[in-house]
């Protein structure tokens, strides 16, 4: 009876241990199963919050060249093709001039033909978003602002703070496209005479400020245009790992701020654009 005893014992120890170690095993495989799932889970949103950046980022790349190639078509028709026309026209009109005068018309013509010559060498080196890239942030803002003052109806502050310094092309490409979205509102709908810009650097935080003293209005209204582009530029902020904030109120112009902070890690440009040190 006590042998009996005894192999039963061993029977339930044994029983005991595989049931165990059966148990300790569907652990470990659930354990591994249940974070492989959240492994994968992970990659598919990494995957899809690339797939959103690259796809944002190329419609930012098309919309600049839109609004470049616009912006071209209306100089060739506006300024190219008027300054033309009038050299036509002048040069045409010289067969009863005297030589004197035919030489003054020549000379007028010649310098009027040099300006178009330049504009259109300016022109070219406008046809791709890649200047962007290629002049660095602070350049191409320049550059545009300088084309909105050519039109005589603004008065322009433009003010860099601190040392400014590379943010990383895709970065700059989709600041400069928010900046874009920012002054064709205000061109729009604004009604403003002063364009304050800023750009403020710091080894921390990198900021971008617009401000207008146009008509303004409610931020909260969305049924806007300029509420409908600020949902917009919101959205391309946030892509970067930026933030947007906007300061309005009907009759106070308007005031956006964007605010970049320094990323000390690898992102997707393949860079670090850590700024100074």
């Amino acid at each position: 009876m006590s042998r009996n005893n005894e192999n039963l014992d061993v029977y339930i120890l044994l029983f005991s241990g595989a049931a165990l170690f059966i148990c300790l095993a569907g652990f470990i495989i659930y354990f591994i199963f249940l974070y492989r799932s959240k492994q994968l889970k992970n990659q598919r949103e990494k995957e899809a919050i690339k797939a959103h950046y690259d796809k944002e980022l190329l419609r930012s790349e098309l919309e600049i060249q839109e609004s470049t190639l616009n912006h071209v078509s209306r100089e060739i028709h506006d300024n190219i093709g008027q300054v033309l026309s009038f050299v036509k026209l002048s040069l045409g009109a010289t067969k009863d001039l005297s030589d004197n005068e035919k030489q003054v018309r020549i000379e007028e013509s010649r310098d009027l033909i040099s300006h178009v010559i330049n504009d259109l060498r300016d022109l070219s080196k406008s046809l791709s978003y890649e200047t962007v890239a290629a002049k660095g942030l602070v350049t191409t803002l320049q550059a545009e602002l300088e084309r909105i003052n050519r039109s005589g109806n603004y008065i322009i502050e433009f003010d860099i703070s601190g040392n400014n310094f590379p943010l990383g092309q895709k970065r700059e490409l989709v600041i400069f496209r928010i900046f874009q979205e920012s002054m064709q509102n205000i061109l729009k709908h604004s009604e403003a005479n002063r364009l304050k810009i800023n750009l403020d650097y710091s080894p921390e935080m990198f900021n971008l400020k617009i401000h207008d003293d146009g008509i303004g209005f409610s931020p909260g209204n969305v049924d806007t245009p300029e509420g409908s582009g600020l949902r917009n530029m919101k959205s391309r902020a946030k892509l970067i790992g930026a933030t947007l904030s906007i300061t309005s109120s009907p009759g106070k112009g308007c005031i956006i701020n964007v605010n970049l902070p320094i990323a000390r890690d690898l992102n997707f440009d393949g860079e670090n654009p850590s700024g100074p040190g």
